[in-house]
């Protein structure tokens, strides 16, 4: 009897301390907006944040709007950060040589979306296009000339306070990379490119992977080991339409999506 209580208890306290799976789902967000979608992230509880490039939109995770912002054009990827929604910005040209950029990271309350602060990130000489967080470092990536050999990686503190730069040994990509995000000890990153690539960095920002998947319109990774995947839909007359479906790692594919 003695032995059937212990085992009783370590059952009860096993399922207690389970985690319970995110209730993040494949959704549309409400509403079509003029550009295309540039990225999505998650407070992994209940919102979705969406970057139209000129407009930043709340919603719930079915894609009910709760808050919509008109920003400056272009505003990129995005990534939240307790409490905080961070994206990179560019004011100027991207995929060119240095001097037609005005990089930033600008820093948005993600309750209302009201504008917290702005930070110079001069370093993103061909434009900041993509933004990711992990362990106390925020890694901003942009655009790339066709004459750049390879993707860099750029590394800030809490404080934007530039620490250095990662030359990552994945090559060109078209227009560098688009989207980032850090799961389970890598970094993951969207680029456009016919076709679309994906590429994987170790936790000392080395390219580990590069496979043919497109999360260059949003990548968001979630703590039960999946992401959140963007896909964006310009139809005629309407204007740009965006979804997230969910995705999971895959030895072979990199990500594949979850039907």
């Amino acid at each position: 009897m003695r032995h059937y209580l212990l085992f009783f208890c370590i059952a009860m306290h096993s399922l207690a301390g389970a985690a319970e799976p995110l209730p993040v789902h494949a959704a549309q967000c409400e509403g079509a907006y003029p550009k295309h979608l540039q990225g999505v992230c998650s407070n992994q509880r209940d919102a979705i944040y969406w970057s139209f490039t000129d407009y930043l939109v709340k919603t719930d995770l079915d894609g009910k709007i709760q808050q919509k912002l008109q920003v400056a054009n272009h505003h990129g990827d995005l990534c939240h950060v307790d409490g905080k929604v961070y994206v990179a910005v560019n004011l100027g040209k991207f995929d060119l040589p240095a001097g037609k950029e005005d990089s930033w990271a600008y820093v948005y309350d993600a309750v209302f979306l009201k504008e917290l602060a702005r930070h110079r990130v001069p370093q993103l000489v061909h434009g900041s296009g993509g933004i990711a967080y992990h362990d106390g470092k925020f890694i901003v990536v942009g655009g790339l000339t066709p004459e750049d050999k390879d993707n860099i990686l750029y590394e800030y503190d809490t404080n934007f306070r530039f620490v250095t730069a990662h030359p990552m040994g994945s090559g060109y990509t078209l227009m560098g990379i688009q989207t980032a995000t850090w799961s389970d000890g890598s970094w993951w990153f969207g680029c456009y490119g016919k076709p679309q690539v994906t590429l994987r960095a170790d936790s000392q920002f080395k390219s580990s992977g590069n496979w043919v998947f497109n999360a260059s319109w949003g990548l968001e990774s979630l703590s039960d080991g999946r992401f959140l995947v963007g896909i964006d839909k310009n139809e005629s007359g309407v204007g740009h339409i965006g979804k997230v479906v969910l995705a999971e790692k895959d030895e072979q594919l990199g990500l594949r999506l979850v039907k």
